[in-house]
């Protein structure tokens, strides 16, 4: 496999690779919107208090997650333009943009394995707050907004010591929709199904960025060789450029070998060529 056709297979893998980040840019996206403006997240939002640790993992998740996905959409075309028009410094931007969503995603894949729970103890640490609130208030905007939040978990109260949703846990479960479940353990199972997702994708994002950096290393420095090569007319990156070297004008080549060399080549053209008359010779 010649040069070209090294270069040639991976800028194709380039394209592919630049389509795969870009879907995986736009799935993040897609986490993190569903994660700030999903009814299960948004109603667990109004009920925390202000500077709360779920109100700041809430907001953390979601600029970290929109961020991630602009810099993976942008690295995805700008590489894929990079490797269509052969530019060497878009190419560059596209594997900045792979360096910075790689660290990223290595410190969110170091917080889920550092901190597997944290986002569902203070989600549940939420919920707890707002169930007592509910029951040592008058009925009002706690039993409502408890009542909203039992509705879209599909769960009444919480947990007894004993296992059991009786006493004074039932009573805020009045016009619930389901009472298959309490709602710790709801809140849990929706929690812990939205963190192996994000794992995933994370997963899937370290690998997809070691493989794009490798990528577009190897494509700068293919078109910083050939363009340097071409200059000398060796070899050009390009397979319409490959082969055409700078060929000066016969005349002018000519012109600068100077009379001596003229008469030369009118000397072994001898009688029979068309400029190898003796009068031509003597003219000259």
């Amino acid at each position: 496999m010649g040069p070209w056709s090294r270069v040639r297979v991976a800028k194709c893998q380039m394209l592919v690779t630049s389509f795969f980040v870009l879907l995986l840019g736009l799935l993040l996206a897609a986490v993190a919107a569903l994660a700030r403006f999903g009814a299960h997240f948004a109603v667990l939002r109004r009920v925390s208090p202000e500077g709360s640790p779920y109100e700041a993992l809430h907001r953390w998740a979601f600029f970290t997650g929109i961020s991630l996905a602009g810099l993976l959409a942008l690295g995805a075309v700008l590489s894929a333009a990079a490797a269509v028009r052969e530019a060497r410094r878009l190419m560059a931007g596209g594997f900045l943009c792979f360096a910075l969503a790689f660290c990223v995603l290595a410190q969110v894949a170091f917080w889920r394995l550092r901190s597997p729970t944290q986002v569902e103890d203070a989600a549940l640490d939420t919920y707890d707050l707002a169930y007592d609130r509910a029951l040592r208030s008058p009925p009002g905007v706690w039993r409502q907004e408890l009542q909203a939040i039992q509705d879209t978990f599909l769960c009444c109260g919480k947990s007894s010591p004993s296992g059991l949703l009786g006493g004074a846990e039932a009573a805020p479960c009045l016009g619930a929709k389901g009472v298959s479940q309490d709602c710790l353990q709801g809140i849990r199972s929706l929690l812990r199904t939205h963190g192996q997702v994000v794992s995933i994708l994370a997963s899937v994002g370290l690998a997809s960025m070691v493989y794009a950096m490798l990528l577009s290393s190897f494509l700068w420095f293919a078109i910083c060789s050939g363009r340097s090569l071409d200059r000398r007319g060796t070899y050009a990156l390009s397979p319409r450029a490959r082969g055409r070297q700078t060929r000066e004008p016969s005349l002018f080549r000519r012109s600068e070998e100077g009379p001596a060399s003229a008469l030369h080549q009118l000397d072994d053209l001898g009688p029979g060529g068309r400029l190898g008359s003796p009068r031509l010779l003597q003219d000259h």
